[in-house]
């Protein structure tokens, strides 16, 4: 393959850098590897040693995605959870059909499984930011661009991020989530990373167009549980309320992450929170490289 392999976010992020991971993985294999940055620092400086080509650009900036684009037959896209998505879906989409790319692995968001009757289906999202994903999914749908959707629940690395302050300083998770048996689909980063990189790196175009993704389906406490066995002390789960989460200094303990993250992490749950059904693991075996993570190593 001389062509290079665009992959955006390959600085990674504190949202689950699986940018970075699939550049990594790519790179391992002697691929050629075009790492899109936001800016250039010293994580970009270690993909250039790797041997990956670094182009610094934003995704909202068309110019910059275009010249990206040249020569690029296959693209990751990947979009924090910041303002911009569709926008910045809009503006790939567009660029990839016009320089002819023949695949884009698109990270997007759980939206069921394949079983639902109204699975995809946008009166079906369980919050404004999963809506958001459903309608780029169909952007790059429309583009005709060999879009294949990995589509995947919240990761382990961002429950971590929610609670990581009140963990460290009082060894407690507080999390809108019900009282603790809702059963919660989650996915490691690393599971998403591992299927986009044997996506990317395939010498045939796949045949399924959208690969649900859930590495391990748990309890709220369960969750929780796992957490302090992971950092070696018990932690507490504390249930609070929407309002609580919305307006007390729990979110404002996470500033180091987006607010749009924050709040976007506790509203998607919502459609968990008083289910106790326990749904199949989706972990798309026939793509994935390796062992996927387990639970055991959120901390």
């Amino acid at each position: 393959m001389s062509n290079p392999i665009l992959i955006t976010g390959a600085a990674g992020g504190q949202q689950g850098s699986t940018g970075r991971v699939i550049a990594t993985l790519l790179l391992e294999q002697g691929l050629p590897v075009r790492a899109f940055v936001h800016k250039l620092d010293a994580r970009s400086d270690e993909l250039r040693q790797k041997g990956a080509e670094i182009i610094e650009g934003d995704l909202l900036n068309p110019a910059s995605v275009q010249a990206a684009m040249k020569d690029v037959k296959r693209a990751y896209f990947t979009y924090p959870v910041a303002d911009g998505l569709l926008e910045a879906a809009t503006i790939f989409a567009t660029s990839a059909r016009d320089a002819g790319v023949e695949l884009v692995v698109n990270n997007s968001q759980f939206q069921g499984t394949p079983d639902d009757p109204l699975f995809r289906d946008l009166q079906r999202a369980p919050s404004f930011r999963n809506l958001q994903h459903r309608l780029a999914d169909r952007i790059f749908d429309w583009a005709q661009i060999g879009a294949v959707h990995i589509q995947a629940p919240p990761y382990y690395e961002n429950v971590c991020a929610l609670v990581s302050r009140s963990v460290a300083e009082q060894n407690a998770a507080f999390l809108p989530w019900g009282d603790g048996d809702a059963v919660i689909p989650l996915a490691g980063a690393e599971d998403v990373a591992r299927v986009a990189a044997t996506l990317l790196a395939a010498s045939n175009a796949s045949s399924e167009k959208v690969y649900p993704l859930v590495s391990e389906t748990l309890t709220v406490r369960q969750i929780v549980e796992t957490l302090g066995k992971a950092i070696g002390r018990p932690i507490r789960y504390v249930p609070i309320t929407d309002e609580q989460w919305d307006t007390s200094g729990i979110v404002r303990n996470t500033a180091r992450l987006p607010m749009l993250f924050v709040r976007s992490r506790a509203g998607i749950h919502r459609r968990w929170k008083s289910s106790s059904e326990r749904m199949p693991n989706l972990s798309a075996p026939k793509v994935t490289l390796g062992t996927r993570r387990k639970s055991e190593s959120i901390g």
